[in-house]
């Protein structure tokens, strides 16, 4: 009797934890979000080139590259939840300011919605514990009206012209406008110049106000680079 108790429990057990597992594994817990903004200039002047979206050439303005769950190691979460794709559908009433602010420059041309559907697909999904799919979007955007990047370098006469700016300078004037330190990330032109290419801002994990970085990521620009028009 002890022997066909024990063998029940084990049985029963084996049963319960692939769905401790399953939960678990579509509800990654984070502790921060990047919020990460691109200089469409410096995507598309790179070897690679770019393509504007079917709805014309972007405003000349940073543009949403996506907001990312991570860790405070500086490791991330991510593809949390396949039963969770992305529906256009949950997202229509913000169609109009994700093509103005989350524009896509990939090619070939399209609407957007294959950028946008791989964002969240990869990162969105793991901040289902916090925000459902509209309020991961719509929680960008907002962030997006609240930072405004370009203001803030062209306040400090960081222009994009073409000139050099030293990485301090970039980095103070953004601080000082926000009130947080960013972290700046550079690309390389068709000439090979490091150049603004993306610039990272932390949010704390209910995507409701910004915070300082508890970790900035790997990598690091010169000490002077370049700022290129679009």
């Amino acid at each position: 009797m002890k022997i066909l108790l024990a063998s029940l429990c084990l049985i029963s057990l084996l049963v319960i934890l692939p769905s401790v597992f399953s939960a678990s594994s579509s509800s990654e817990d984070f502790d921060f979000f990047y919020f990460v903004q691109q200089w469409p200039g410096s995507y598309c002047d790179t070897q690679k080139k770019c393509c504007y979206p079917n709805s014309g050439k972007p405003a000349a303005d940073f543009g949403i590259h996506g907001l990312w769950p991570n860790y405070k190691d500086g490791t991330y979460p991510s593809n949390c939840d396949a039963s969770k794709p992305f529906d256009s559908s949950t997202i229509s009433d913000l169609l109009t300011s994700m093509k103005k602010s989350w524009p896509t420059l990939a090619c070939p041309s399209g609407s957007g919605e294959a950028f946008w559907e791989h964002e969240w697909e990869k990162h969105g999904t793991c901040s289902e514990s916090v925000i459902d799919q509209h309020e991961y979007f719509q929680t960008a955007l907002n962030l997006k009206q609240k930072t405004n990047l370009l203001g803030a370098l062209t306040k400090a006469g960081i222009n994009p012209d073409g000139k050099s700016y030293s990485l301090e300078s970039i980095r103070d004037s953004i601080k000082e406008s926000i009130g947080f330190t960013p972290w700046v990330e550079c690309n390389r032109d068709g000439s090979g110049n490091s150049q603004l290419y993306q610039v990272y801002l932390c949010v704390d994990r209910s995507g409701s106000g910004l915070i300082e970085c508890p970790v900035f990521p790997h990598g690091k620009c010169g000490a002077e680079i370049e700022f290129p028009s679009f």
